[in-house]
């Protein structure tokens, strides 16, 4: 039912705020008072929308699930998911309703949340439908999303990454004098997402998160994670370019180690238990192209709504507003140039990088932006790498195993979200002023 109500609220939305631009102008989407042509431009992007999510999502994804879903056979019929779903199952039971101890639903998640950790997008999402089809499978009634299904989902969204290699990548083409120097103010604010995502979906869900066992996992996580944020941070204080350089390398070896590593392990694993593990990765890669019919509708469906909105000059209306709202208070409003990557991360991973990008590039004289190393500039970096896409994820992952209703998912994952731009806002004006 959210969804619905989402759904229709961004069009008729993008309608409202078409209309807005239609008679009022938007000097920041048409300089040249060429505004006539927003309702144009909206049914363009809808329709391009439509054609790229086809095109450049589910394409790509079909490639990168064949492999993931063809490995992860291997390691159910070998029987190493099973082994690492033993292990990680006494923190897993407690908060993943449901699921029980040995259930492979718990490796399968706990291979989505590495890649998510290690930023390994093409890995992340195969891994994240193969889990949550193993959720579904433990359902009671398949049209409507499970408790474990929602923590799950909210966890996903919250974005927990230690190293953003992607947005580090993005920053060096764009000409940062140190590209790295985000990366420690994108982990903690992802931090501050999960940790907000957690909490929440536990208080809805009547989840005691003071139990004992509990409290060790998340105090060895927690741990773990400081000293982390101690590491990487001595790295990056290393006079000149030789932290950036040793934290790329770190980055590099890291993710090329591991996902080549855990291939490797399934395979040799499946060798030793003596299965034919040829044909059981083509089994599970067969999978893939079903999946992908699936999740087609609902890919389309939200992307070309978002796409109408962001036409309708409906996100800059409301950062401006936002800027009015915020300079009553104060004066200081540099973050404000920063909020679109911010506003739309939740709603398109696409959107945010390009709107990273315009704040990059903005030359205009009224606006803080002045370009990558600018205040703005770091901070839309920092807000990109703090959060996940919400409505897609929504999207794929509940469309994936046929749930139409998503209960509070949506509130839940947007609730993590708005954790992780404040978060991002905070920890700018810390690292960077």
């Amino acid at each position: 039912m959210a969804m619905n109500f989402i759904w229709a609220g961004f069009l008729i939305g993008a309608f409202i705020f078409g209309l807005i631009t239609f008679f009022c102008g938007n000097e920041a989407m048409y300089p040249d008072k060429d505004h006539y042509r927003v309702f144009q431009d909206m049914a363009n992007n809808t329709l391009t929308s439509s054609i790229v999510a086809v095109r450049d999502l589910i394409i790509p994804l079909i490639g990168a699930m064949a492999l993931w879903l063809g490995i992860m056979k291997i390691g159910e019929k070998s029987g190493l998911i099973q082994i690492f779903a033993r292990w990680i199952s006494p923190f897993f039971s407690k908060i993943f309703k449901g699921v029980p101890k040995d259930h492979p639903a718990n490796g399968a998640m706990l291979m989505n949340f590495s890649a998510n950790f290690l930023g390994m997008d093409n890995a992340a999402t195969p891994l994240g439908l193969k889990a949550m089809g193993e959720l579904q499978s433990l359902n009671p009634n398949k049209k409507v999303a499970s408790d474990a299904q929602i923590m799950f989902l909210v966890m996903n969204t919250s974005g927990l990454t230690l190293i953003p290699t992607v947005i580090m990548a993005d920053r060096a083409a764009g000409g940062a004098a140190n590209p790295t120097d985000i990366f420690l103010p994108i982990l903690l604010a992802t931090f501050v997402s999960t940790l907000v995502g957690l909490i929440t979906v536990s208080y809805v869900q009547k989840i005691n998160l003071f139990q004992k066992s509990l409290i060790g996992y998340l105090g060895g996580v927690i741990a773990l994670f400081s000293g982390l944020v101690y590491l990487l941070y001595n790295i990056s204080q290393r006079p000149g370019t030789e932290g950036e350089k040793l934290i790329e390398k770190i980055s590099v070896i890291s993710s090329g180690v591991i996902v080549f590593g855990i291939i490797v392990l399934f395979v040799a694993y499946g060798l030793y238990k003596k299965i034919n593990v040829f044909e059981t990765f083509i089994e599970g890669a067969k999978e893939s192209l079903k999946t992908a019919i699936k999740i087609i509708p609902y890919l389309v469906a939200i992307l070309a709504s978002i796409a109408a909105f962001k036409a309708s000059g409906g996100l800059n209306w409301i950062v401006e507003g936002i800027r009015d709202l915020v300079g009553i208070f104060t004066t200081e409003t540099g973050f404000v140039d920063a909020l679109p990557t911010g506003l739309m991360k939740p709603i398109s991973g696409s959107g945010a990088r390009a709107m990273m990008y315009e704040t990059w590039n903005c030359v205009d004289g009224e606006s803080t932006c002045s370009g990558v190393d600018s205040f703005a500039g770091k901070t839309a970096s920092v807000m990109r790498g703090a959060t996940e896409t919400t409505f897609y994820v929504l999207a794929v992952y509940f469309g994936s195993v046929g749930i139409k209703k998503t209960r509070n998912a949506v509130w839940l994952g947007l609730t993590a979200d708005l954790a992780g731009i404040i978060a991002a806002i905070l920890f700018s004006y810390l690292f960077f002023t």
